[in-house]
């Protein structure tokens, strides 16, 4: 099945996102900012560099199943827009900052348009059986 447009326009953007990640934990100071993205997931004690790194390897884990269109792709994906939803709905009380009202919205965005779009994901694997029913019936036949 071909993948949708919304998916790859989705996949694309969380790319850039986990390469922006990639960029900031090697080359930027991390300590510049007055909190960082380990502080807003509740961890101040744990090294900025080394959890914006885990955030960008979970999140090109995520991107590539559900690129795919990969059953656990689906529900990493759901779990991940509630996750960072969540965190920023949080946070947006907290600090009443711009950018965690748009991480919002957009993990809304992100977590309706999966669900809208639930079928591609799981239709591969009912084709797939269907079509071994088929070949059983094709070999008991020729039997």
């Amino acid at each position: 099945m071909k993948r949708p447009l919304g998916v790859s326009l989705i996949s694309y953007f969380y790319i850039f996102g986990a390469f922006v990640l990639i960029v900031t934990a090697l080359f930027f100071d991390a300590d510049a900012y007055e909190f960082g993205i380990a502080d807003r997931f509740g961890l101040p004690s744990f090294p900025e560099q080394l959890f914006r790194l885990i955030v960008a390897v979970a999140s090109l884990i995520v991107i590539y199943g559900y690129m795919r269109l990969k059953r656990w792709g689906f529900w990493l994906m759901i779990l991940y827009s509630l996750g960072f939803g969540l965190i920023s709905f949080v946070l947006l009380f907290s600090y009443n900052q711009q950018p965690f009202i748009g991480n919002h919205i957009w993990s809304l965005i992100v977590l309706i348009y999966t669900f809208m779009l639930e079928r591609p994901f799981f239709l591969q694997k009912r084709l797939y059986n269907l079509l071994d029913i088929s070949n059983s019936f094709r070999l008991l036949r020729a039997l």
